[in-house]
């Protein structure tokens, strides 16, 4: 419907669709179609290897450990988590309301793109303390979701949308801290 009615962009392998009241709606042209097409090609990308320690918290997502004590992640689960997340962000209807962060400079790069081409706001780099609660300064935001790259470098921003009453979806790795992550 949306398709018919506006124009779209293509960039990236992700098709941006522009429909007449000016609503933006995003699908991927590589797109999976099943689960297990989505797991062979989180396995190919090696998604599943994690690290030698392992949270507690995290233990119910690990589906085995290695010789080599690297414990293995249940892609079934984390597909599901997947999916879970993927209905939190799009049931938000103003995409500008998510806050995408992240202080590794690896992550930093995806949260551009990420905003880029769904327009959540970024937060890439350094953390500003208050952002989420000190109504005062000038990058103060109030966001309905927040997402973050990695639950250890991005505790702060965690700790201030657990304030604010934020729920917070963050890509863990096994020895990644769960502590206010929805």
């Amino acid at each position: 419907d949306l398709l018919a009615q506006g124009s779209s962009n293509t960039c990236c392998g992700w098709v941006a669709v522009i429909g007449s009241g000016g609503k933006r709606a995003f699908s991927c042209k590589a797109m999976a179609l099943t689960k297990e097409e989505d797991i062979q090609m989180m396995l190919v990308c090696k998604t599943h290897l994690g690290t030698r320690n392992c949270d507690y918290r995290m233990k119910r997502y690990v589906f085995r450990r290695t010789v080599d004590g690297i414990h293995i992640i249940h892609l079934g689960k984390a597909w599901e988590k997947l999916m879970v997340a993927a209905r939190m962000i799009v049931a938000i209807e103003n995409p500008s309301d998510i806050l995408i962060a992240s202080q590794r400079p690896y992550g930093s790069r995806a949260v551009l793109k990420f905003s880029q081409y769904t327009g959540a706001s970024p937060a890439a780099g350094r953390w500003t303390p208050g952002t989420l609660t000190n109504q005062i300064t000038t990058k103060y935001m109030e966001p309905r979701l927040l997402i973050v790259t990695d639950p250890r470098t991005d505790h702060q921003s965690i700790k201030e949308a657990a304030y604010a009453s934020i729920p917070v979806i963050a890509l863990c790795d096994t020895d990644s801290p769960l502590e206010n992550v929805d």
